[in-house]
């Protein structure tokens, strides 16, 4: 078995996505994954990870999303993907069809509405003391549907140097805010929730299942530094192949990582969960 080389890690611990034993895949109780570069490219699903989705969904298999993306970006994907939910602004947000709901979505919160409301002016005054120091820096524009944290673009729809990225991170947390990366986004958010805590929160909340204690039977994909809170605690975790471009950013590396990059990635992924669950061993999943 030949392990993987992150380039600026100085470790080889992952190993290719293919060299998974089968009978880690056939037992699964579901799949968590995040959404920006892992079934997207440039913003949109991409038609294998699409697919894959659907596939995954027929078969019976749980996908849940946990993005950094806001709540008013993910209320359409909500409706249309064949996902368990998405849960959205890195932990806070979930968001699941439901027929009983109003325009058919149930949404939820990890944080109250009166917290929310405390912090919508410090997060409105972070963002603006952000801009007045770095005036050539942009706040993403999903910023509108935000209603949790705030994101500053980095590699979306406008490029910020490596030694800017780090600035504004210093000082979200300087404010004492939870800051992250993405592959497109600097979030920032006042809590200390993240996306493992709310993975965990939206399972219990939705299905009445604790992740905390099912977690040897779910599967991560992710691809960005944003996505280390569930590489470290997933045993089972994957990394699609454009992971190595943030290689030197990551403290907490998924187990495996795939050939193929973003969406083809996801849905390599799913093609192995799938043939897993057919044969032999996954028949006998009562």
């Amino acid at each position: 078995m030949t392990d993987i080389n992150l380039p600026g890690t100085g470790a080889s611990e992952l190993q290719p996505w293919h060299t998974c034993p089968a009978s880690r895949l056939a037992r699964l109780r579901g799949i968590c994954t995040d959404v920006d570069d892992t079934l997207t490219r440039d913003g949109a699903i991409e038609p294998a990870a699409l697919q894959a989705l659907q596939a995954l969904h027929a078969a019976g298999i749980p996908v849940m999303a946990v993005t950094g993306r806001p709540m008013g970006w993910s209320r359409p994907f909500a409706q249309s993907w064949p996902l368990l939910a998405i849960v959205a602004e890195n932990g806070a947000v979930a968001l699941k069809r439901d027929p009983a709901a109003t325009d058919g979505l149930r949404v939820e919160y990890l944080q109250d509405a009166a917290t929310r409301a405390r912090n919508t002016e410090r997060l409105q005054a972070m963002a603006r003391s952000i801009l007045g120091q770095l005036p050539h820096a942009r706040l993403a524009r999903d910023s509108a549907g935000r209603i949790t944290d705030i994101a500053v673009d980095h590699a979306e729809h406008t490029h910020l140097s490596a030694a800017d990225v780090e600035r504004v991170v210093g000082l979200m947390r300087t404010a004492g805010m939870t800051a992250t990366v993405s592959s497109i986004h600097i979030n920032g958010w006042y809590g200390t929730h993240d996306k493992w805590v709310g993975a965990c929160w939206a399972l219990q909340l939705l299905q009445g299942q604790r992740l905390e204690d099912e977690v040897g039977e779910w599967l991560f994909v992710g691809d960005s530094p944003n996505d280390q809170a569930m590489f470290a605690r997933f045993p089972l975790s994957v990394g699609v192949a454009n992971l190595r471009h943030v290689a030197s950013q990551l403290h907490s590396r998924p187990a495996y990582l795939t050939a193929a990059e973003r969406g083809q990635g996801f849905a390599e992924v799913a093609r192995a969960v799938l043939a897993a669950r057919a044969g032999p061993q996954g028949q006998s999943r009562p």
